[in-house]
């Protein structure tokens, strides 16, 4: 009799400790996994964003590059004069004259929206504005800056372009950051030179 209880016994299943174990394991590993999908999600919307910055960036960057800093070739190829945009406005779409073109820029440029070195782009990219504060839809902020290389002032410019999202520069000015800007997860910020040559 009994083996027959010791068996019957044995059989009956989980008890109320073992289904405890059983639920805190199990709510243990849900949190676990929970928590990874949100450090997921969190990255790739990151990812998602800094993609979007460099591309924004890039553009930006090319523009500047394209504008006229060269030297005048003369007939018989001599060289001439120092040929430089001063007049091109980039913060618009279409550029358009009426800007500074590759003037130097004023400082704060990076840190701040300043007129003529800032726009603002729409969640896919369209240009959306430009001046002192972000339209409404403003998704991304580009700004940059044109400055004369120390060593060479007349001759080389170091261009940065720097693009981030609203959301950044939003959560920085709450925080009350102050001094130069850093980098933020979803930035992309370029840097490059320009030197005179013959056109």
């Amino acid at each position: 009799m009994r083996s027959d209880e010791s068996r019957w016994s044995s059989e009956q299943g989980f008890g109320l400790v073992e289904t405890l174990v059983s639920v805190g394991l199990l709510t243990a590993v849900s949190i676990g996994v929970a928590q990874m999908f949100a450090v997921a999600a969190l990255a790739n919307h990151n990812a998602r964003d800094r993609t979007s910055t460099s591309i924004l960036a890039v553009e930006k960057m090319e523009q500047l590059r394209s504008l006229t800093w060269g030297i005048e070739t003369q007939p018989g190829g001599d060289i001439g004069l120092p040929v430089s945009d001063w007049v091109t406005d980039i913060s618009v779409e279409p550029p358009i004259t009426g800007g500074p073109g590759l003037l130097p820029s004023p400082g704060g440029t990076l840190e701040t929206n300043i007129p003529y070195y800032v726009d603002y782009l729409g969640p896919d990219g369209q240009w959306l504005g430009t001046g002192g504060s972000p339209p409404p839809g403003t998704v991304y902020i580009r700004r940059w800056s044109v400055d004369p290389l120390p060593t060479s002032p007349n001759e080389t410019l170091v261009l940065q372009v720097l693009a981030t999202t609203l959301k950044q520069e939003l959560q920085r000015a709450s925080s009350g950051a102050t001094g130069p800007r850093g980098r933020l997860p979803a930035d992309s910020w370029l840097v490059s030179v320009k030197t005179r040559k013959a056109v």
